[in-house]
């Protein structure tokens, strides 16, 4: 069990001043990973103070300089990554194999690809577009970033949420989840190791009453970044309002799996197994509502459910682990009653639908669970379930397809699964999503964004797109004539008798 602090303030760990305590635990057994007290205002005041003195350094780096010490922060990474992916498992209750294969060396991939990407920042061609004047754009960073994750990816979310703002000159406080910080406080241990100077990032482990209010409403925070659910990110938006801060928001999702009669029956019936219970469903991005062309419908529940029957819930440690534990009893719960909503509103439970026997029934285990037969305005289809839970429903024609598909007020993720260019074509044309895979559901890359449409918030994670959050854009406009009179000031002057020479 660790108890070191679970702060990390202008390069040193420490514990919060709350004086309320809290554990971190491993959800799959019950077993405390960590103790510590919560942050309190005083904490995440004494990181903003942090972030605001190392602004004045780190913002004059050069883009090279900021490389060099992301590439060594990516090494630092590198060198513990089976330290990370043991840590991330256990404290989310992950497949270890899922931590190794997924979380942490996508995480490292996005720091190697920030490090590139901090040396191309870009922007219009400098050009003389008045003919009198040269403009010029630039690109500045913020200022001191408040960023909020969640605990379901808690290493890839403080990355996402770091790196673009770091590798802009930004200095940035995280609030992880108080359920899942272990790896963000590694996260920043590894940047002060690899010469990141001390203030730059800064980890405070509290409430969100507390600590993640506070931050919002700082007054020395130039932006806010969250990622959770929408109601929260409603709040965010409202109170950052008051002060005019600049705000990214990535929210809740529903995404649909639409699956065409001339698709691959087995690509599709693979994917949507695998889309919906990755992480054990708790991911914005997960498959949850299937909708399956009529010819095709009987056949896919069908092998759908055996997917699902073979799929291995054990030990997160045990490599031959396929699916884990939900992030805490509550969820699990959350997640229960929302599938017996389902049963008793007329669906079907066609698989799962229950906490499984023995030792895993006593952690926060929930089997996967395929669900026929709801209403299109039934909870388990409109609202995020986040939990292994897959709807599946037919569909007659492209029309209606496409209808359903945007027929809930989220617009983060989707896809397509047909074998034809053109159904392809329209349906990542009006499909209302931040991405639409086709023949595919759940990659994502670097060099790619991650935001979403409507109640899924806006914004980008990842890719050079993100750099449009973490960076104001200043416009630079040079006389070139060395002309005293300016043709525009004959909207002033009468004539060019009033110049002295």
């Amino acid at each position: 069990m660790e108890t070191t602090g679970q702060q990390f303030i202008a390069g040193e760990r420490r514990s919060g001043t709350s004086g309320e305590p809290f554990s971190v635990i491993n959800p799959a057994t019950g077993e405390v990973l960590a103790t510590d007290t919560l942050a309190g205002v005083e904490d995440l005041d004494a990181a903003v103070a942090a972030a605001r003195e190392a602004f004045a350094e780190w913002s004059r780096t050069t883009p090279a300089e900021r490389s060099a010490a992301m590439l060594r922060w990516a090494d630092r990474l590198q060198a513990r990554s089976e330290e990370f992916a043991r840590t991330e498992s256990a404290q989310g209750g992950k497949p270890i194999r899922l931590a190794r294969e997924f979380d942490v060396p996508g995480s490292i991939d996005n720091v190697r690809f920030f490090a590139g990407a901090a040396r191309a920042l870009d922007g219009r061609a400098t050009a003389e577009y008045s003919g009198e004047h040269t403009s010029a754009i630039r690109r500045e960073p913020v200022g001191v970033i408040g960023s909020i994750a969640p605990w379901n990816y808690p290493l890839q979310m403080a990355v996402w949420k770091i790196l673009p703002a770091v590798a802009a000159g930004n200095t940035v406080v995280l609030k992880p989840a108080e359920l899942t910080p272990l790896t963000s406080v590694m996260l920043a241990e590894a940047a002060q190791a690899a010469g990141i100077p001390d203030g730059v990032v800064n980890i405070v482990t509290g409430r969100g009453p507390v600590v993640g209010e506070a931050l919002v409403n700082h007054p020395d925070v130039a932006m806010v970044s969250f990622t959770g659910s929408t109601s929260v990110g409603r709040r965010v938006a409202a109170q950052a309002a008051g002060s005019v801060k600049r705000v990214h928001l990535e929210l809740g999702g529903k995404a649909p799996f639409v699956v065409f009669d001339d698709a691959d029956p087995e690509a599709a019936a693979r994917g949507a197994v695998a889309g919906a219970l990755i992480n054990s469903g708790q991911d914005c991005t997960a498959a949850t509502r299937a909708y399956v062309q009529r010819p095709l419908y009987r056949a896919f529940v069908e092998r759908v459910a055996e997917l699902m029957d073979g799929v291995r819930l054990g030990p997160v440690d045990d490599p031959a682990t396929d699916m884990g534990s939900l992030i805490s009893l509550r969820q699990r719960d959350s997640v229960a009653a929302m599938v017996e909503q389902a049963r008793g509103e007329g669906a079907t439970v066609v698989r799962g639908g229950k906490i499984p026997d023995g030792p895993l029934g006593e952690a926060a285990y929930y089997e996967p669970t395929l669900v026929t037969g709801a209403a299109q305005d039934s909870a388990i289809v409109q609202r995020e379930v986040f939990g292994p839970v897959l709807v599946c429903l037919p569909f007659d024609d492209d029309d209606e397809a496409l209808r359903l598909a945007n027929d809930t007020p989220y617009g983060l993720a989707a896809s397509a699964w047909t074998t034809n260019l053109y159904r392809a074509g329209r349906a990542t044309r009006e499909i209302r999503a931040g991405c639409v895979w086709v023949n595919d559901h759940i990659p994502i890359i670097s060099e790619m964004p991650h935001g979403g449409y409507k109640a899924s918030g806006f914004g980008k994670d990842m890719s050079a797109y993100s750099f449009e959050e973490y960076t104001n854009v200043k416009h630079v406009m040079t006389d070139i004539t060395g002309d005293a009179h300016k043709s525009w000031h004959d909207t002033v002057f009468t004539s060019r008798s009033t110049v002295v020479s």
